[in-house]
């Protein structure tokens, strides 16, 4: 299978499937525990139905929204997710060039693999910081001032990640940074020489917003370690609260799921929320984050801006998201994949795709611009 043969998520899954070894593949499909989560938050999606208009005049469509003060000319982002060059060697630089390509935001994460810096150089499109609380205040004021400084738009805090989650899928390779496999894992990655070829051949893999913690060569602290030694569990809202002082500028807060939460949010002077549950990483059996929308939008929708990712396969689940009130959609594994696959001519492809459903859709449902998709356009089953 090319690139080119890649029509859809499922697709690109499966390129990224034969080229990645089997431990670092199902780091990126895997999830916690039973996977219930994961297997939950497409299936909420289809659950409900699209109720089309017609003959509404739709030449001319409009994809573009505004969050969190941001201009996007779509209504999907790619959400920052970490360790992206190890999936593919450009990384977060294909990422960030493709969503400047089509004009639209991305994140790099505390764990990721190319520099705050060099993601601004590359892309001039709204860039979020993904990052986690950490025990020493200092490194977390430390890291909003180096975001501010290297020209990052938005800030966003994960909140629902204060220990890992319990990815078996992991546990039977020996999957670790730095690599610590078992035999089973070790086998897998000897059948795929050329990630390995590929791998060896291009600069070497570290996290440079934490190069002085956390050591690619071992020498400083696993990604395990990073998790369970770095992070504080005792965060609270009043040390969200200082943060958004602290920062001055849209703050969002990544992995609300109840709207008591979203009113907090709200109080301590966040401007979005992104309701998440990990991709079904962290708490297996949590709700979906678009079966909890319509709940959280009636909340708070006209006070903060929401958003909502997992699950996201389609442009028509896209259209159901915004439908209910979303602001706009996070991706995550719909890029990574053929992040994996092709770098950033995959993820190109795949937002050019994403586009091309999006823009149908609308067609198809008598809309011409974002704000025209309403709940009367959706039924439950």
């Amino acid at each position: 299978m090319r690139l080119s043969q890649c029509h859809n998520f499922h697709d690109f899954r499966e390129l990224a499937r034969r080229r990645l070894p089997g431990p670092i593949f199902n780091y990126i499909d895997g999830a916690a525990d039973d996977e219930v989560t994961y297997r939950r938050n497409t299936a909420a999606f289809e659950a409900c139905d699209l109720v089309p208009n017609v003959l509404r005049g739709v030449n001319d469509i409009d994809l573009s929204v505004t969050v969190m003060g941001q201009k996007l000319a779509l209504p999907v982002y790619c959400s920052p997710t970490a360790l992206q060059r190890l999936f593919h060697h450009q990384g977060e630089r294909a990422v960030a060039a493709a969503a400047g390509k089509y004009g639209t935001m991305f994140g790099v994460s505390s764990l990721g693999t190319v520099s705050l810096e060099e993601a601004r150089r590359i892309s001039g499109a709204p860039q979020v910081y993904q990052f986690y609380f950490h025990k020493d205040r200092g490194l977390n004021r430390e890291m909003m001032a180096r975001a501010r400084q290297a020209g990052v738009e938005v800030m966003m805090l994960t909140v629902d990640s204060i220990t890992g989650g319990n990815r078996e899928r992991d546990k039977r390779t020996g999957f670790a940074i730095p690599f610590k496999l078992n035999l089973a894992g070790i086998t897998q990655f000897a059948v795929k020489p050329a990630w390995a070829l590929n791998y060896l051949t291009h600069e070497s893999f570290r996290l440079p917003q934490l190069d002085s913690h956390v050591d690619m060569g071992g020498g400083v602290m696993s990604i395990s370690r990073y998790f369970t030694e770095m992070l504080d569990p005792s965060m609270t809202w009043d040390d969200v609260a200082e943060m958004v002082g602290h920062w001055g500028g849209p703050f969002c807060l990544k992995g609300i799921m109840s709207v008591e939460d979203a009113r907090r949010a709200i109080e301590v002077g966040c401007s979005g929320i992104v309701l998440s549950n990990h991709g079904g990483r962290q708490l297996d059996g949590s709700r979906s984050a678009f079966d909890q929308l319509a709940e959280i939008v009636d909340a708070v929708g006209d006070r903060i801006d929401v958003m909502m990712d997992g699950g996201v396969q389609r442009g028509t689940h896209v259209l159901k998201a915004l439908s209910l009130g979303a602001k706009a959609v996070g991706l995550g594994r719909y890029y990574l994949f053929p992040l994996a696959a092709a770098g950033q001519a995959g993820v190109e492809r795949a937002l050019e795709l994403m586009r091309v459903e999006i823009e149908r859709a609308m067609k198809l449902m008598g809309c011409t611009s974002i704000d025209q998709l309403t709940r009367k356009n959706l039924r439950f089953r």
